[in-house]
């Protein structure tokens, strides 16, 4: 186990087993890197870099956007701060810019915890704990919350690792989704609808090139594994390389974006490949949202296995 504590994501804690090393930092309790072998599995970035395009960070206490920032909870209106402005919206939570505190370390695993304080538009205090742990089988990320406050308080959990495989443009990866259904989005990325995927362009249940399609794409009603939950598959086309992201059954819904906003160097780099329990907008909607209620404990697991 290192640490590295003067980089601009914080102190680094890097994790190693079985020939697979991860990076977690700091700064948002953010995956920064995953390796298996000498193969870089996910698209990360650099200790004095801040986390560019959401890569690794932990989206909560919900994931994508909330219309105007604004709903309603328990007969209550509340306004979150606009933090993508030019959608107006608020995205991505409230977690990924603060400083997280280790609470347990091993050498093959490292848990990190933060504490949610009760704020302006989320007026809810939450305890989180994120244990990461490489090995044989991969990365693995056991995520749980507490409640810590005396009221009833909305709960969505998401991850944003891009990933990668070494020599292959996003165009020729090979990607499945186990989805029937994507959700219709306006042009700010806000939910309007939800169609069936089968005979689309979106139709990744079988896989498939991903070609010049352009993916900033929400799927659903997913076709579940035996052991319960799911996993999105990419591949290289001669099959010499392969990443699965699973899930538990706690995450319903999968967002998948081929990086066509992104600038630079990252343009249509990589793939985000984000497990999410509810879809955009829950808080409004409402659907799969997670109410936790006082002094509740929630957990779910989700990792990538090369």
């Amino acid at each position: 186990m290192t640490s590295v504590v003067r980089a601009k994501s914080g102190t680094q804690w890097t994790i190693e087993a079985d020939g697979h090393q991860a990076v977690l930092v700091e700064v948002g309790g953010v995956l920064r890197s995953y390796r298996a072998g000498d193969r870089e599995i996910v698209d990360g970035f650099g200790p004095q870099e801040i986390s560019p395009a959401s890569a690794g960070q932990i989206l909560a206490p919900w994931p994508n956007r909330i219309r105007d920032g604004h709903y309603t909870f328990g007969g209550a209106t509340h306004q979150l701060a606009i933090t993508e402005p030019a959608r107006n919206v608020a995205i991505h939570g409230l977690t990924n810019w603060s400083r997280w505190r280790l609470a347990d370390e091993s050498p093959g695993a490292v848990t990190l915890e933060f504490d949610l304080p009760a704020q302006l538009g989320y007026p809810w205090s939450l305890t989180l704990r994120t244990r990461w742990q490489v090995g044989s089988d991969g990365l693995r990320c056991e995520q749980e919350v507490v409640n810590t406050s005396d009221e009833e308080a909305p709960w969505g959990y998401s991850v944003h690792p891009y990933l990668q495989l070494s020599g292959v443009a996003v165009d020729d990866i090979v990607l499945r989704v186990p989805a029937r259904i994507r959700v219709l989005a306006d042009a700010r990325l806000l939910p309007i609808g939800a169609v069936k995927v089968a005979g689309t362009e979106y139709d990744f249940t079988e896989p498939r090139k991903i070609g010049e399609a352009v993916l900033d794409t929400t799927f659903g009603d997913l076709e579940y594994e035996p052991d319960g939950g799911s996993s999105v598959t990419i591949a290289a086309p001669d099959g010499s390389a392969k990443v699965d992201v699973w899930g538990d059954r706690n995450f319903k819904w999968w967002q998948i974006f081929t990086g066509d906003t992104l600038h630079g160097e990252r343009f249509r780099r990589s793939v985000a490949i984000e497990p999410m329990t509810c879809p955009p907008d829950a808080f409004r909607s409402g659907r799969d949202l997670i109410v936790l209620a006082p002094g509740q404990s929630w957990s779910a697991t989700w990792g990538i296995r090369p």
